[in-house]
């Protein structure tokens, strides 16, 4: 059967299986694969699932009349697709999914990986606004505020939004807010700073290098939706007193990971590359 191959696969006899339920969850994941024309057949369907035609054919039709699969053209040459019982599903799923459920627990994960206070934001009006934090236990504490609106060219969180935006759109809101030197090192020429965002995008973090706080250093990465929309961001902050600079990409590699696990929770497809 299909869902017995790969590394998210179900176990092969997990407790409690219901035989019948996954002969059709596989059918689902035939038919949701590309393939040429329109559908496919009952013979192809019970060839992929390696189960009889009977069984397939039994099996989608109690799909079809639950509105999860449809089919046309008559005998031989009928065909079977998913049907538009999944798309409502799919929106009753979405709407029941909180971001801030779904990140807490890669929060508290990644917090603990680094050592470091991680949070969560979503854009709002071309800023990050953090909504959810998992703070350290230590005497040196950090001025990490929930609903805190973080500029969008020189932190970890704001980078990293805007980072997931077309350049059109990153360009306007560069325009209207403009890029005021926090620190020395912050990033105020436009040009440069819509190059960065590439940069940004292409390694899929963003490193505030004591760019909005002297002393502090941050790494955002942006989250997905299974629109593949940006959502949100998550981010790491800490001190930068005796952090050696090889560390950065080990640390934004692990921010990055962290955000696309949420960002898998939430539907999103990770493109395989080329």
């Amino acid at each position: 059967m299909t869902n017995s191959e790969g590394p998210d696969s179900p176990p092969a006899e997990p407790k409690y299986w219901v035989k019948s339920v996954a002969r059709a969850a596989d059918i689902l994941e035939v038919l949701a694969a590309p393939a040429p024309g329109n559908g496919l057949s009952v013979t192809e369907v019970a060839q992929t699932c390696g189960i009889s035609k009977s069984a397939a054919f039994g099996t989608l039709q109690t799909l079809r009349a639950y509105g999860l699969v449809s089919d046309d053209g008559e005998g031989m040459s009928r065909r079977y697709r998913l049907g538009m019982g999944l798309a409502r599903l799919g929106d009753r799923a979405r709407s029941q999914v909180s971001l801030r459920a779904v990140a807490q627990p890669v929060l508290r994960e990644l917090t603990g990986e680094t050592g470091m206070a991680s949070r969560l934001a979503v854009p709002e009006d071309g800023h990050a606004v953090v909504v959810d934090q998992v703070e350290l236990d230590q005497r040196v504490r950090l001025d990490l505020r929930m609903g805190q609106r973080e500029l969008p060219h020189c932190t970890g969180l704001g980078k990293a939004l805007l980072s997931a935006v077309p350049e059109a759109e990153a360009a306007r809101v560069v325009e209207r807010f403009g890029l005021p030197r926090r620190t020395p090192r912050t990033i105020t020429d436009p040009a440069t700073f819509l190059a960065h965002l590439k940069d940004i995008d292409r390694v899929g973090y963003a490193l505030d290098d004591e760019e909005d706080a002297e002393g502090i250093i941050c790494i955002g990465a942006p989250v997905r939706d299974d629109h593949g929309v940006c959502v949100g961001a998550i981010s790491i902050t800490g001190l930068k007193l005796g952090l050696p600079a090889w560390k950065y990409q080990e640390l934004g590699g692990q921010v990055r990971d962290a955000a696309r696990r949420v960002s898998v929770a939430l539907g999103w497809v990770l493109e395989e590359p080329a």
